[in-house]
């Protein structure tokens, strides 16, 4: 960057409760970032263990932190971060990203983004992470697998922690979210609606495979790495109830895909649909382990889940 050049602006969307045994440090991870400009906006799902108080003092001397009104029950990151998107003017900035509370990122982690987004000519960004854990334990975990024709259907592009949107995405997204009937409480997972978003209106995305961030691994993280025996059947029970199913046809409507083939004649198909959707599995996942899995479920809710039509 020449001296004549500006330093790229960030808004980070926080979404924050009960984070007091992790948030600070967080936080300052994301204040150490090198070579942009950034503004982090908190909301703060109503919390017991002072994290409201707390930030509201720290905001007062750091002018980087803003912190909206609190004291409403969200229920969960979702609807939390939807609230941010609403709510967080957007003009003036450069580019959006998201934050958990306990993340810790590295100091290049925005700056690369920005570089590689205009080298590569894309206005959606995701990368790989590493896990760790408090015993010590770290492992890199690859979301950087070749984007397929229907992935987005059917997962995020990785947490959304990792991700970057430059305005030009950043802010129709906004505008759908602002739009939303009340069925967008009931996606769970905002990284995944703005990837769906991303791809279905043909924003370009890439998911690096460099490791932007720690993501910390312990029993109060609404999502975390699939590992062990636990996961392994909590994961099966998921696929025996169709929720991830009904998730992907909730995405479906709010971006205005519910007409393509893969969601009328897969998705809303019934039991055949379903047979189909396990033959599309290479185009419905991007990792190899995954599209079996895909596989696997499509036959399972073939043979005991009655089809969902609607969930809206």
């Amino acid at each position: 960057m020449t001296p004549e050049e500006k330093n790229p602006r960030f808004i980070i969307c926080l979404s924050a409760f009960n984070g007091m045994a992790y948030l600070v440090e967080q936080i300052e991870s994301i204040l150490l970032q090198k070579n942009v400009d950034i503004q982090i906006f908190i909301s703060v799902d109503q919390s017991t263990d002072g994290t409201e108080s707390h930030l509201a003092e720290w905001a007062l001397s750091e002018l980087r932190l803003t912190l909206l009104p609190f004291g409403q029950r969200f229920g969960g990151a979702g609807p939390n971060f939807y609230r941010l998107l609403r709510e967080v003017d957007l003009s003036g900035f450069d580019y959006l990203s998201f934050a958990d509370q306990d993340d810790l990122w590295h100091p290049e982690k925005l700056w690369r983004a920005h570089c590689l987004m205009k080298s590569k000519n894309v206005v959606g960004y995701s990368s790989n992470f590493t896990a760790f854990w408090r015993n010590g334990d770290e492992r890199l975990v690859n979301k950087a697998w070749p984007q397929r024709k229907w992935d987005f259907l059917f997962e995020s592009a990785g947490p959304g922690c990792t991700y970057v949107l430059h305005s030009s995405l950043a802010i129709p997204l906004q505008t759908l979210v602002r739009n939303a009937d009340k069925s967008l409480l009931r996606v769970d997972y905002h990284d995944w609606l703005a990837y769906a978003f991303a791809r279905t209106h043909d924003f370009p995305w890439f998911i690096d495979s460099w490791s932007s961030m720690k993501y910390r691994q312990h029993s109060h993280n609404q999502i975390g790495v699939n590992a062990g025996y636990r996961s392994f059947w909590l994961r099966v029970r998921k696929i025996l109830s169709g929720y991830g199913f009904e998730q992907s046809l909730l995405i479906a409507d709010l971006i205005q895909t519910s007409k393509i083939p893969i969601v009328q004649r897969g998705l809303r198909g019934g039991r055949l649909g379903y047979l189909w959707l396990a033959f599309c599995a290479n185009q419905c996942r991007r990792k190899r382990i995954d599209q079996v899995w895909f596989f696997i479920s499509c036959i399972l809710l073939a043979l005991f889940k009655p089809t969902v039509q609607s969930v809206r």
